[in-house]
């Protein structure tokens, strides 16, 4: 007998994210970027502790993009109630993010310290991504 397809997508009404983005997926701002090779949802608070960690190394010198924003909610039911009774309030906040999205970009330092940067950023995310430089970048 034919088993059915395994995907790596859990069963939830949550959404199933596929494909690569079509839109947001090249540097528009900065020379540096940091781009996502999976596909995923990064919540708000994973959003800010990145920010957090490459100003902190960057030393608050040069300028940070911030290319995705958290605009859809996940509700959660409050531990302990019983089936039914509706949907739960909102938890949280996430963005949906599909692969070769530009997640973070920045410009006005060196390579070296935006790629240091960036790769401090990428441990905070809950997926893989990679430091991407702007084609037409020459260091001044």
């Amino acid at each position: 007998m034919l088993q059915p397809k395994r995907t790596k997508y859990r069963k939830t009404q949550k959404g199933k994210i596929k494909g690569n983005a079509g839109r947001g997926a090249t540097i528009a701002f900065g020379s540096f970027g940091l781009k996502a090779l999976d596909e995923g949802f990064i919540s708000s608070k994973t959003i800010e502790a990145a920010r957090v960690a490459m100003t902190r190394y960057m030393k608050r010198e040069g300028k940070v993009w911030i290319r995705v924003f958290p605009d859809k909610p996940l509700t959660k039911k409050p531990a302990e109630v019983r089936m039914g009774k509706g949907k739960g309030a909102p938890d949280r906040f996430v963005a949906v993010v599909k692969a070769g999205r530009i997640l973070f970009e920045a410009e006005g330092v060196p390579r070296e310290v935006a790629e240091e940067a960036m790769r401090l950023a990428a441990q905070k995310l809950p997926m893989k991504a990679k430091f991407i430089v702007r084609p037409d970048y020459a260091a001044e």
